[in-house]
């Protein structure tokens, strides 16, 4: 890319405030050096790591690489046969279990983080210097005893030493010549020797090695004789300590700079995860999404779109006003007007800056839909350097990068000019300025120039492949609104600026009376446009807010109907579940009469209880009841009717419906010459035509029944007519014994069985079903 348009376009800036987001030095140095990339498959990369830290940190809010430090200056010189102190080995073990920590971590997520997971996999696991380097030295940077069997030994030494020096001169001082001869009971140090505080007059009363005197000269610290020789002992002692402690240190460090390469390819790794977390953090905070980078290889025509949707300066925080831009599909070059200090610059710059944190692989402040090219350079031309030590005026230095640009810039570039033509004669200016716009036009380089030359807004919107947009300008208040609108040029409203900055109103008022009558029709015109666009929007937003409180409104009654509609079949339901509980009582009441019929031949009594059953029947084949059209329910094509060809299933026949009962649950057919009463069940409803016959109809021979019947799931009011039937044709099938099933359930079907069997004829005796047979949920008939 481009250096001097990095600059122009304050990328190190946001460099900058990426690095503040990082954790330590390796990560911080990424940041600062990042720099937008040229691959496609690179940058894609890059965005898809960024997307899984977001959904990380989103997950786990307070997820970070952990104690990682930039050891990787300690571990070079430890390569180089350096021995590390332990303050620096505790940095390194620190170092190494914040990063076996990190690995660890991502690893139990990786089915959910994979990219995350291909940077952490390559840390490596150094668990045995880790604990090596605990082993030997403590928290505070102390070499440890246990570091050696040697250093614990010497050490041992050291402190019984150090305790038969202190008996000896604990011993003096509590003597009567020592309370005579010292200046204070203390023993102290100097030299690493142990000595008494001896006053200066009676220093010749005790022998010993003098090893200091205080600073007033009235106290001389000796070390007696007798300690001495102690004293060199603990000296020697301490040569040890120390030699060995060197050893211990030498050890580690050999074992730290053997792995310099595993650590430093880690600590990398690590800094690479960081900046991506950074990256993630730096998203959270301005509420920036990672856009739709269009593959090269796969654009079906040739040229680049960028679309931009909602989109934010990102260095300006809350104050910046979002807009929304497409180049590329019906134009590639968007030439911008509209009032002084009304944001176009902040525009050009958006859109360049926006461009280069996508392809550095950093979110960028705008909506998901955001969509960019991949460019291989992106040039600015911003700001003012004129140079007096270079005689390098405003229009020489912007025309210095009009041909850097040129030179730089291909079909695949985006360019941004601001002010172009400016800072010299108009005419000649406007003139220059659509010839350059024309140049990139031609080669189909996306290019985006501001401008204040009416002759440009002709220009554009003559043209095509060009575009007019503007920066809207509010003429109640007579101050921009930062807002851009494509299609339409915008006026400069250089008065009203003036005049809002501090210029006095005589002076506005003599240089409107100056200006030409075309030029205030125009200012005029384009001022009325804004306004009308204006009040277009404000229609716009009023019709978005009435539509989706309509479709709030809608949605809420669409619930309510669904939820009545589900009230109303949950009370239909309980109603009909209790005519059924009163039909199988009346089954029940007319199980009783049945019974009491076959002792007293009463038909009155049955044909009561058929009566109340019919009522029950009648409420539940009302309308009320029934499934209302697009519900639940049988269909129609089922039901047998008068007059409806039906098969006899047992005897294959077909047969023509004389009438039907829907008290007894029978039909009566006629197939051929012979008519019979059957069963509902015994018969099923078909389109063709009853079988006719000139001479009698042959009787089929006797029908063969199973051994069993199964009457679960049957309703019941049908139990006794199946379980009838069945009886009366497993008698003529001369069955001895046959089986019931019936299930256990609440009893119901069971019950009805029951009472049927012990009064019909046919039946010799019934018993619960054995262990093999169905237990209580089945009955054993025999006739």
């Amino acid at each position: 890319m481009d250096e001097k348009s990095l600059e122009m376009l304050e990328f190190p800036r946001i460099r900058e405030i990426l690095a503040g987001y990082t954790s330590f030095s390796a990560s911080r140095e990424l940041a600062t050096s990042l720099r937008p990339q040229a691959d496609y498959q690179e940058i894609s990369r890059l965005l898809s790591q960024t997307a899984e830290a977001r959904s990380l940190l989103t997950l786990d809010r307070g997820f970070s690489i952990g104690g990682v430090l930039d050891v990787r200056e300690t571990v070079k010189m430890a390569s180089l046969q350096g021995i590390l102190e332990p303050p620096s080995l505790l940095e390194v073990q620190q170092t190494l279990a914040a990063l076996h920590e990190l690995r660890r971590y991502l690893g139990g997520v990786r089915a959910d983080f994979p990219r995350l997971w291909d940077i952490a996999g390559g840390i490596a696991e150094l668990r045995q210097i880790e604990k090596d380097i605990a082993a030997c030295i403590d928290p505070s940077g102390e070499v440890m005893d246990t570091a050696s069997p040697a250093l614990g030994n010497i050490r041992q030494q050291m402190r019984e030493t150090r305790g038969q020096i202190l008996e000896r001169l604990e011993a003096i001082v509590r003597s009567p010549r020592g309370q005579r001869i010292l200046q204070e009971e203390v023993i102290t140090e100097r030299d690493g020797r142990y000595v008494i505080l001896v006053k200066v007059e009676n220093r010749h009363d005790i022998k010993g090695i003098v090893h200091d005197i205080s600073n007033t000269g009235a106290t001389v610290f000796v070390e007696p004789t007798v300690a001495v020789g102690l004293g060199n002992a603990l000296r020697e002692l301490a040569i040890e300590e120390r030699h060995e402690i060197e050893r211990i240190l030498r050890l580690l460090s050999a074992e730290v700079g053997a792995h310099k390469d595993d650590i430093t390819r880690s600590i990398e790794l690590a800094a690479e995860l960081d900046l991506v977390l950074a990256k993630a953090r730096y998203a959270r905070r301005t509420r920036a999404t990672e856009p739709v980078i269009t593959d090269p290889a796969q654009e079906k025509a040739p040229g680049t779109f960028l679309r931009l949707v909602e989109a934010r300066h990102p260095l300006l925080g809350e104050k910046a006003v979002p807009f929304s831009v497409e180049i590329g599909r019906d134009f590639s070059v968007l030439l911008i007007t509209g009032p002084n200090t009304g944001g176009k610059t902040v525009t050009l710059k958006t859109i360049g800056l926006l461009s280069l944190m996508a392809q550095a692989g950093m979110p960028i402040p705008a909506a998901g839909e955001s969509q960019l090219p991949l460019f291989d350079g992106i040039f600015a031309d911003i700001g003012d350097e004129q140079s007096i030590e270079q005689t390098l005026s405003t229009f020489s230095w912007h025309m210095g990068n009009v041909v850097r640009i040129i030179r730089g810039a291909t079909g695949k570039s985006l360019v941004l000019l601001d002010e172009l033509g400016t800072s010299t004669d108009p005419a000649e200016g406007s003139a220059l300025a659509q010839a350059i716009l024309r140049y990139f036009l031609a080669r189909g380089t996306l290019a985006v120039a501001t401008t204040h030359y009416s002759d440009l807004k002709a220009f554009a919107h003559a043209t095509d492949g060009l575009e007019n947009a503007s920066l809207e300008f509010d003429p109640a208040t007579l101050t921009p609104t930062y807002r851009l609108t494509v299609g339409i040029p915008g006026g400069s409203n250089a008065m009203a600026t003036a005049a809002r900055l501090g210029i006095p109103e005589e002076i506005i008022t003599d240089a409107q009376s100056r200006l030409s009558g075309g030029s205030l029709e125009l200012e005029t015109l384009l001022a009325g446009l804004m306004e009308e666009k204006q009040k277009l929007a404000a229609l716009q937003r009023h019709l978005t807010t009435e539509r989706d409180e309509f479709a709030r409104r809608n949605a809420a009654l669409t619930d309510e109907l669904q939820r009545l509609k589900t009230e109303e079949r949950k009370a239909i339901q309980e109603a009909r579940d209790a005519i059924v509980r009163e039909a199988a009582e009346l089954h029940r009441e007319i199980r009783q009469a049945a019974a009491e019929l076959r002792k007293e031949k009463s038909a009155a009594s049955v044909e009561q209880a058929r009566r109340s059953l019919a009522g029950v029947r009648e409420q539940l084949d009302a309308g009320t009841w029934q499934p209302r059209v697009g519900e639940e329910g049988e269909s129609d094509s089922s039901v047998i009717r008068t007059g409806d060809s039906v098969r006899v299933k047992d005897a294959g026949l077909t047969a023509t419906v004389l009438s039907v009962s829907e008290d007894s649950r029978e039909v009566e057919v006629e197939a051929g010459r012979t008519r019979m009463r059957l069963g509902l069940d015994s018969v099923i409803k078909t389109s063709a035509p009853p079988e006719t016959a000139s001479g009698p109809v042959s009787r089929p021979e006797v029908r063969r029944v199973p051994r069993e019947l199964d009457l679960r799931g049957k309703r019941a009011d049908e139990v006794e007519w199946a379980l009838d039937n069945y009886l009366n044709g497993a008698a003529q099938s001369s069955l001895e014994e046959a089986r019931i099933i019936h299930g256990i359930g609440t009893g119901t079907v069971r019950n009805i069985v029951r009472d049927f069997l012990a009064s019909h004829p046919l039946v010799k005796s019934f018993r619960s079903g054995g262990g093999d047979e169905g237990g209580d949920g089945a009955t054993i008939v025999r006739f």
